[in-house]
């Protein structure tokens, strides 16, 4: 497959895609066909709930032709990234299927994303068409349009509204296969700016393969997946795996912890899937106004630390088994636990490496492989589920990947003689925020651009319900003041996304150095530790 400029797209390579495809890891299948084998046999059956709304899998498929119709009059190449901008819903999973009918590529961008984050994602994928309706939530589209202007980003915008105003033409389709690159969505950079990771869909059907096996899956199973779909988390949840099960997904457009419960009791979910601090918000919210909540089997959850006492406490409240998969955006899974792991190896640990997914060691500092000798180290893996790299980034990819080809993971794992994982440091410098990646030099990069600020560092403070929220020491200029509502208004006004926003500022007179002049951030995650542990 060639893209608009004539080059080759990336994909995996032919070998390697027909072993995943001899060993029944991969099939043959595609979204786009699953939803019309669908929309034969149980029509009128709800493939989405948002609020009120039942969407079948026969509107699904008709939402999905009609824009891809729309997206094939622009007389794109095949191959030609599109940015899709919309909240979560039915229209969004449509979007996603109609770009896959079109043989266009969709950048899946997330609908809180800030216009400088937005902005830098069109010009890297070189997304020159953007599909995004009138309004995300509070903000008119017509706003971020033009302050995109201003970051250099000025893409032909489509209005998911025209697109389906008009029936399906009838114009040839051109799907997108199995293996070949279908999606592409962010991912937090040390940088600050986001890396584009590609994805196939077969990686994603492989992890379906997973969670079902993990968490036993019946062809009854109603998802209720609240991560938003453009992110990893939220493809598999409600992009792939009720598909593939010909299940209804119960969508909400932004989290809100008293309505996801009404929504679970209401509609009898059975399998929740969202992270750590949605989870934690989930039982407060229970505890003040108890739901019936016996429908839930199980509950995915991942992307941070799963604290064990609120796990526990989820699992006697409802009767669902927490689960989770170690991994990420570009690995994928390289453990998980299931239903039969003891409530210790559920909790305590990432779950028993999976076998397929050649998960080995390195050295941090060296990136030698010490699988053979050490059982502790930077986990890499090589499989099934991994995405096949980062968009048009050659940096990035050489850090991601090892010389025997392993895709490396930002943590140091330790793995038992039995083959369970379990995480005890990390080698980036990243603030985990409700499961989101925050880069700490991207905070302080933008912070330090505030006026009165001189110095600044952003280092995690703990936090009961999001697990860890930022916070920066700052040095002021000589004469100056400087205050948290000062900072937010000034990272706002340059278009950066609302959750690399401070939540706590501590001024220091000087800050800590370490013997080689760095500033000393190990000394202040500790003092940060300290202040908002209660500690002190």
């Amino acid at each position: 497959m060639r893209d608009g400029d004539g080059t080759s797209l990336p994909g995996f390579p032919q070998a390697t895609a027909d072993k995943y495809r001899a060993t029944g890891w991969w099939g043959d299948q595609t979204l786009a066909q699953r939803i019309d084998e669908l929309t034969r046999r149980a029509p009128l059956q709800p493939a989405f709930i948002v609020g009120d709304r039942r969407t079948t899998w026969r509107e699904y498929a008709e939402l999905s032709h009609r824009i891809a119709q729309s997206l094939l009059r622009l007389d794109l190449p095949k191959g030609a990234r599109i940015a899709v901008l919309l909240p979560d819903g039915a229209e969004l999973h449509a979007a996603f299927v109609g770009c896959e009918r079109a043989g266009l590529v969709a950048v899946g961008i997330g609908a809180r994303a800030g216009e400088a984050e937005i902005a830098h994602i069109l010009k890297r994928t070189q997304a020159g068409t953007l599909l995004t309706t009138q309004r995300l939530g509070l903000r008119e589209t017509a706003t971020i349009i033009e302050m995109l202007a201003a970051h250099g980003a000025k893409p032909r915008v489509v209005r998911l509204e025209e697109c389906l105003a008009h029936p399906a033409s009838g114009m040839a389709e051109r799907p997108l296969g199995p293996d070949e690159l279908f999606l592409i969505n962010s991912t937090s950079g040390t940088t600050g700016l986001p890396k584009c990771v590609m994805h196939t869909q077969n990686r994603w059907f492989y992890f379906h393969k997973l969670a079902a096996a993990a968490a036993g899956f019946r062809d009854d199973e109603i998802f209720m997946p609240i991560v938003p779909g453009p992110f990893g988390f939220g493809l598999w949840t409600a992009h792939f795996s009720p598909a593939a099960l010909g299940c209804p997904s119960v969508l909400m457009a932004r989290f809100d912890a008293d309505a996801a419960l009404d929504l679970i009791a209401r509609e009898r979910v059975t399998v929740l899937c969202c992270v750590s601090t949605q989870f934690i918000m989930l039982l407060n919210a229970q505890a003040e106004r108890p739901r019936d909540l016996s429908s839930l089997r199980a509950m995915f959850t991942g992307g941070e630390a799963v604290p064990f006492e609120r796990a526990a406490e989820f699992e006697r409240v409802t009767g669902a088994a927490v689960l989770q998969f170690y991994g990420s955006n570009e690995t994928g899974a390289l453990s998980r636990t299931t239903a039969a792991d003891t409530r210790d190896r559920r909790l305590r640990t990432a779950g028993r490496i999976i076998p397929e997914m050649d998960v080995r060691l390195f050295d941090p500092d060296t990136l030698a492989d010490i699988t053979e000798t050490s059982r502790i180290g930077q986990p890499g893996c090589r499989g099934p589920a991994t995405c096949i790299g980062y968009w048009d980034d050659a940096e990035a990819n050489r850090k991601l990947f090892t010389e025997s080809g392993h895709m490396l993971m930002g943590d140091i794992v330790e793995i038992d003689e039995e083959g369970y994982l379990r995480v005890v440091g990390r080698t980036s410098d990243f603030i985990i925020r409700g499961g989101k990646n925050i880069s700490a030099p991207a905070v302080e990069a933008e912070v330090a651009t505030h006026p009165d600020i001189a110095m600044v560092a952003a280092v995690p403070a703990p936090d009961p319900v999001l697990g860890e929220r930022v916070c920066i020491y700052a040095l002021v200029r000589p004469g100056r003041t400087v205050d948290l509502q000062s900072i937010t208004a000034h990272l706002a006004l340059r278009g950066v996304s609302k959750e690399w926003f401070p939540e706590h500022l501590v001024v220091l007179d000087d800050l800590p150095r370490s013997s080689g002049g760095k500033i000393a951030k190990a000394e202040l995650r500790e003092d940060a530790r300290k202040r908002w542990s209660g500690e002190r």
